[in-house]
C-alpha cells in the first residue's frame, strides 16, 4: 500500500527579463529559492485558537482543525532541524515564540497532508499562515522522516523522483489509481504535480538522481516500469543521503575557519599608567614567526619582553636600564607553546597615562 506523500502546491512559473543567455537563466531559475548563506531561519510552531476549516480526506465534509501539535510532535521538528544543522551547512535554526519574527511557520493540523513552502517562498506567505504542516502522526516507526523531508523543502529542496535525471518511466494510469484511494485521496491535478511532471533541469536538487535521497517518495510495486530495478517498488531509507548532505554543503557551506589573529593574546585597555608605574601582561603566539611589540599613547613608555622559563621571566628585549627611555617597539621572534611576558613602564607623562600595549 502505497504511503502518506508529501503534496505541495504548484507554484508559478518565475517571470524573468526577456533577452537572458540561457546559462544566466538557469542559474536564476535554479537559485530562486535557495536563502542567502548565512541567514539565520527562525521557526514558530502554531498554538492557541489558530484553526482552518478543511475538507476531510476521503469525503464531502468539511471541518474546523485546530493548527497546534502536541509537544511530542514538536519535539520531532526540533530534532529533525538539528539534523540538517549539525550536517555543518552555513544556515542556522532559531525557535521563536512570536509568529512575527519566524520565516518558517509551522502547524500540525490532522487531515491536511505534510507540505512545506520550498526556500524563499516563505517570505511570500502572510504571517498568520503556514508555511509547513504535518498533517499525520510524527511519532510513529519511520516519521522522523517527513520532518527530515519538509524542512528539505524549506532549504529549497524538491522531490528527487521529479528530476529529469531519474529517468523515471511512470505507468500513469496506476499511479494516478493508486494516489486517489487511502490514505492520500488525491485529484489527478495533485498527483501529477507531485509524481509525473518532470522538472526542469534548472530546478533538480543535482545532476544525478539519488533513490536513497530524503526528498524520494517510497512507492509500492507496480508503479515504475521504468528502470527494470524498480518495478518491485522504490524504498529510500528515510535518512539523509551523502548526496543529500553534499546538496545542503553546496548551497549552504560553512563558515570559513577564522584566520589565526596576528596578535595573540591583546591589545591591552589603556593602562592609566602615572610616571615610573608598569604593567605585565602574558602572551602566548598563535604560531612561530618575529613579532612587533610596542606602547602607544602617553609619550615615554618603553617596553620589554621577556621568556617566561620555568615561571621566571627571562630578558629578550627592550631598554629597561633605567636611563632615558629610547625605544617603545620591540621585534622579537615568539614561539608557539611559550609563554612571554611584555612589561610596559612610563617614566614620564601628564597624569594617570592612557597608553595601551599592542603585539601582532
Amino acid at each position: 500500500m502505497t504511503g502518506r506523500y508529501c503534496s505541495l502546491a504548484q507554484a508559478p512559473a518565475p517571470a524573468f527579463a526577456p533577452g537572458l543567455a540561457a546559462e544566466r537563466l538557469s542559474a536564476l531559475i535554479g537559485g530562486r529559492p535557495m536563502w542567502v548563506n548565512g541567514t539565520v531561519l527562525h521557526y514558530h510552531f502554531f498554538d492557541g485558537d489558530d484553526a482552518s476549516v478543511i475538507h476531510l480526506p476521503g469525503s464531502t465534509e468539511t471541518r474546523r482543525v485546530p493548527w497546534a501539535g502536541p509537544r511530542e510532535q514538536r519535539d520531532v521538528v526540533r530534532a529533525a532541524f538539528r539534523e540538517w544543522h549539525d550536517l555543518g551547512i552555513g544556515l542556522s535554526f532559531v525557535e521563536v515564540p512570536d509568529r512575527s519574527e519566524a520565516e518558517l511557520r509551522i502547524g500540525f493540523q490532522l487531515g491536511d497532508g505534510s507540505w512545506s513552502s520550498v526556500g524563499k517562498d516563505a517570505l511570500r506567505v502572510g504571517i498568520n499562515d503556514r508555511t509547513m504542516n504535518f498533517g499525520w502522526d510524527l511519532t510513529a516507526p519511520g516519521e522522523h522522516a517527513t520532518a527530515l523531508h519538509q524542512i528539505g523543502h524549506a532549504l529549497g529542496m524538491l522531490h528527487e523522483h521529479q528530476s529529469p535525471c531519474a529517468g523515471i518511466h511512470w505507468d500513469d494510469e496506476a499511479v494516478y489509481d493508486e494516489l486517489s484511494g487511502p490514505p492520500n485521496f488525491w485529484s489527478r491535478e495533485t498527483t501529477h504535480v507531485n509524481i509525473l511532471r518532470k522538472l526542469s533541469p534548472a530546478e533538480v536538487n543535482r545532476a544525478v538522481w539519488d533513490p536513497q535521497s530524503i526528498m524520494e517518495f517510497p512507492f509500492p510495486p507496480g508503479l515504475i516500469l521504468e528502470p527494470e530495478e524498480f518495478r518491485g517498488g522504490l524504498h529510500p531509507p528515510g535518512t539523509l543521503s551523502a548526496l543529500d548532505k553534499e546538496f545542503a554543503l553546496r548551497w549552504y557551506p560553512p563558515p570559513a575557519a577564522p584566520r589565526p589573529p596576528a596578535l595573540v593574546p591583546f591589545r591591552s585597555a589603556p593602562l592609566r599608567l602615572g610616571p615610573g608605574e608598569q604593567a605585565d601582561f602574558t602572551v602566548e603566539p598563535a604560531e612561530t614567526r618575529e613579532y612587533t611589540v610596542a606602547a602607544f599613547g602617553d609619550c615615554d613608555t618603553v617596553v620589554v619582553l621577556f621568556e617566561e622559563r620555568d615561571g621566571e621571566p627571562r630578558y629578550l628585549a627592550g631598554d629597561d636600564d633605567g636611563g632615558t627611555p629610547r625605544n617603545a617597539t620591540i621585534r622579537s621572534r615568539l614561539v608557539k607553546g611559550r609563554r612571554y611576558v611584555v612589561r610596559a613602564r612610563l617614566y614620564s607623562g601628564w597624569g594617570p597615562g592612557e597608553t595601551a600595549v599592542m603585539c601582532w
